[in-house]
C-alpha cells in the first residue's frame, strides 16, 4: 500500500505540473482522486467529479467518519478506458474499533472525460457499491455477555441482579454533540470517542452507552435525566452482586478507572476485571465483541451487512468454590455486628470451598482469607501440639497451668477460668502458660520442621494473593516458647490455618486449589497413624469441653481450637479452626472485647454445610 501512495503522489506532482487534460489516460485522474479522498483533502477530491464539489466532498469526509475508522488505505486497481469512458478499480481497506478490526472492499466507479479533461461520475457508490442515494455507512458492535467464574459444578458465582443500561437512539437526537458532551461529562467517559460510537451506530437502534449497578444508577441518573434523549433498559444480568465477590471480584464497565488507566479506547459493551478472578482471568471471560458493517437507508433501518467480523464469546472459570458451603458462609457472616471471616477447604484434597467477608463496627485485618497476615494465638497451638505429640509428650502428661510461668526469663501469663492438670485439658483450655511450660520439652528445630510439615511458609500457585504462613527462627527459651503459644513472630493467613486442620483431618497435607483444572500438590503428615489420632483427640477435647466448646455439634463431631488475639487498644481478634465431616474451616470474629465468638460462627457454619 505504501508503494502505491508513493506512486500515487508522483502522478498527482506530475498531474499538476503537465495538466490532467493533457494526458489521454484516465489513470492520473483516477490516482489523483484517490490520494486526495485518502488524505482527507475531501474538497480537492470532489473537483475530480462531476457532482456538486460541497456535496461531494460532504460526503467523501462523512463516509468512514460515520464507521469511527481510525485510518483508510485506497489503492489503484485495473483501469479500463473505451474511448471517452472508463472503468476504475480500487481497494479500500478502513480501520475500525482503534485498529483492532479491518474491513477491506473492491471498490468501482465510471470516468468520463469531457474536452479532454477525466471525471469520476459521481454517486455514493463511488464510496461503496452498496449505496445508494440517501445511504450510509454504520458500525454496530456487540459484545457478548461477560463469561462467568462458576463454581465447582459449573453454576455461576454471581447470581442475576438489575443492571440499568444508559444510552440513546442516535437517529433521535436533535444535537448528537451536546448530548454526547453533556453525557460524557456526567459519566466520566472520553467526549471524542463517545462522540464516535454514536456517530458510527446505527441511527435507529438503542444504543448503550453504559452499564450501571442499582446503586450507580441511582447516583448517575437524576443528573443525567436531564441531558436531552438519553434514556434507559433495564436489564437482569450476572454482573455486579453476589455473595463470593472476595473471591470472584468486581466488574467495571465503560467508565471504569482501570479502563482509562490501561489506555483502552471507551467502546461500549466494554467490561473489565477490577479485582479477584474477574481481574486475573479477564482475557478469558470478557471474550471479543461481533463488529459489522452495514448500509443503513434513508429511514433509519439496516439495509444489508457488508462485512462482519465475528467475535466469540468469554470462557468461564471453574473454580473448586462450593456454591452451598459459599452461600452457608456468607448467611452465617450476614447482620452481624462485628466483622467476620470464613475460610472452608476439602481436607481430602485442599480444594478451597467458601471464602466469605462481612465488614462490621471493629475492622479486620486487611488481606482477607486469603492473604492477611495475623498472629494466630493459641489457634497455632495444634502446630504446637503436633510437635509435642511427635516429640513423645502424651495426653495424659501432667502439666498443671498456672496464671503465670517465667520460660527463659519472660513470664506468661493465661486468664482462662478452668483448672487444667494435664496436657490433654491444657489444649481444651487454651492454657498458654502451660504450652509455654511444655515448649521446653522441644528444640527450635523440631517446631520448625514440624510448621513446614503443616506447609508454613510454602509456595502455593493460587492466581490469587494468599499467604502460607511464616515464623520467625527461634532460639530456646522465650521465643520457643512464645511461638508455641502463636506469637514471637508467628503469622498466618486464615487460609493457611485452615489447611492445618485439614491435614489433621486426612493425614495428607495439600496445598490450596481454587481453580478446578490446578494441579494437586501433596504430602504425607509426618505424625504416625497413632500420634495423628492423639492430635484429633486432642481437639476434640477442646470443642467438647473447652475453649472451642461453641462449635459443639450434635451428630458429626466437630473437632477444632480457639484462641483470642489482642489487636489493638479496643479490638481483638477471635479464631476457630477445626474441622467436621471432611471440611477444614478457619473462622475469624473482629471485635472490641475478649469474648470468644469464633466457635460459635463455625458451628453455626459446619451445620448448615452438614
Amino acid at each position: 500500500m505504501v508503494v502505491a501512495l508513493i506512486a500515487a503522489a508522483g502522478v498527482l506532482t506530475a498531474g499538476f505540473v503537465t495538466g490532467f487534460g493533457d494526458d489521454e489516460s484516465a489513470e492520473s485522474t483516477v490516482q489523483a482522486f484517490l490520494f486526495n479522498w485518502q488524505q482527507g483533502n475531501y474538497k480537492q477530491a470532489a473537483a475530480f467529479t462531476t457532482g456538486s464539489h460541497g456535496a461531494v466532498a460532504a460526503q467523501l469526509a462523512a463516509a468512514y467518519d460515520d464507521l469511527n475508522a481510525t485510518a483508510s488505505f485506497l489503492s489503484l486497481g485495473p483501469i479500463t478506458q473505451h474511448g471517452n469512458t472508463a472503468d476504475a478499480d480500487f481497494t479500500a481497506t478502513v480501520d475500525l474499533d482503534q485498529g483492532r478490526h479491518q474491513w477491506t472492499y473492491n471498490g468501482h466507479f465510471a470516468m468520463v472525460s469531457r474536452h479532454g479533461d477525466w471525471f469520476v461520475e459521481w454517486s455514493p457508490s463511488v464510496i461503496n457499491p452498496s449505496l445508494g442515494p440517501g445511504d450510509r455507512l454504520a458500525v454496530a458492535t456487540s459484545f457478548p455477555p461477560r463469561a462467568q467464574v462458576v463454581d465447582q459444578s459449573g453454576k455461576p458465582l454471581l447470581p442475576k441482579s438489575v443492571d440499568y443500561l444508559i444510552g440513546v437512539y442516535p437517529g433521535r437526537l436533535a444535537n448528537v454533540a451536546r448530548t454526547v458532551k453533556a453525557f460524557s461529562g456526567i459519566a466520566q467517559v472520553d467526549y471524542q470517542q463517545v462522540l464516535g460510537e454514536v456517530r458510527a451506530a446505527p441511527p435507529g437502534d438503542f444504543l448503550s452507552l453504559l452499564t450501571v449497578d442499582r446503586t450507580a444508577f441511582r447516583s448517575l441518573w437524576p443528573r443525567l435525566s436531564h441531558v436531552p434523549g438519553v434514556s434507559f433498559q433495564r436489564k437482569s444480568e450476572r454482573l455486579f452482586a453476589g455473595d463470593a465477590g472476595d473471591v470472584a471480584g468486581d466488574v467495571g464497565t465503560e467508565n471504569s478507572a482501570m479502563l482509562r488507566f490501561a489506555g483502552v479506547a471507551y467502546e461500549p459493551g466494554e467490561t473489565v476485571g477490577l479485582s479477584g478472578l474477574e481481574q486475573a482471568y479477564q482475557d478469558e471471560l470478557v471474550g471479543t465483541p461481533t463488529t459489522s458493517v452495514v448500509v443503513v437507508g434513508p429511514d433509519g433501518r439496516d439495509l444489508t451487512t457488508l462485512w462482519t467480523s465475528q467475535g466469540h464469546a468469554g470462557t468461564p472459570v471453574k473454580t473448586t468454590l462450593s456454591s452451598q458451603d459459599q452461600t452457608a458462609a456468607a448467611r452465617t457472616l450476614a447482620g452481624r455486628k462485628e466483622s467476620g471471616e470464613i475460610v472452608a477447604v476439602d481436607s481430602a484434597t485442599g480444594d478451597i470451598l467458601a471464602l466469605a467477608t462481612h465488614a462490621g463496627a471493629t475492622p479486620l485485618p486487611p488481606g482477607g482469607p486469603l492473604n492477611a497476615r495475623i498472629a494466630p494465638g493459641m489457634a497455632f497451638s495444634i502446630v504446637s501440639a503436633a510437635a509435642m505429640v511427635g516429640a513423645g509428650v502424651q495426653p495424659d502428661t501432667p502439666l498443671p497451668c498456672h496464671g503465670s510461668e517465667a520460660v527463659g526469663g519472660q513470664t506468661f501469663t493465661y486468664t482462662g477460668q478452668k483448672p487444667s492438670a494435664t496436657f490433654a485439658s491444657d489444649f481444651a483450655n487454651g492454657c498458654g502458660t502451660a504450652f509455654a511450660s511444655m515448649s521446653t520439652k522441644l528444640t527450635p528445630a523440631q517446631l520448625a520442621a514440624t510448621e513446614r510439615s503443616f506447609g508454613i511458609g510454602a509456595g502455593w500457585n493460587l492466581q490469587l494473593r494468599a499467604f502460607s504462613g511464616a515464623a520467625k527462627s527461634a532460639s530456646a527459651g522465650a521465643s520457643l516458647a512464645a511461638q508455641a503459644i502463636g506469637t514471637s513472630g508467628v503469622l498466618m493467613s486464615p487460609l493457611g490455618m485452615a489447611l492445618v486442620a485439614a491435614e489433621v483431618d486426612s493425614g495428607v497435607g495439600h496445598a490450596p486449589a481454587l481453580i478446578a483444572s490446578d494441579p494437586a500438590a501433596q504430602w504425607q503428615a509426618p505424625l504416625s497413624g497413632g500420634q495423628l489420632g492423639e492430635l484429633r483427640q486432642l481437639m476434640r477435647g477442646a470443642v467438647r469441653s473447652g475453649a472451642a466448646g461453641a462449635a459443639n455439634l450434635p451428630g458429626k463431631s466437630v473437632y477444632g481450637q480457639a484462641g483470642v488475639v489482642q489487636t489493638g487498644k479496643h479490638a481483638w481478634l477471635s479464631w476457630f479452626v477445626g474441622y467436621r465431616g471432611g471440611v477444614a474451616v478457619t473462622v475469624l470474629e473482629a471485635g472490641a472485647t475478649p469474648q470468644q465468638a469464633a466457635a460459635s460462627l463455625a458451628g453455626s457454619f459446619l451445620s448448615s454445610v452438614g
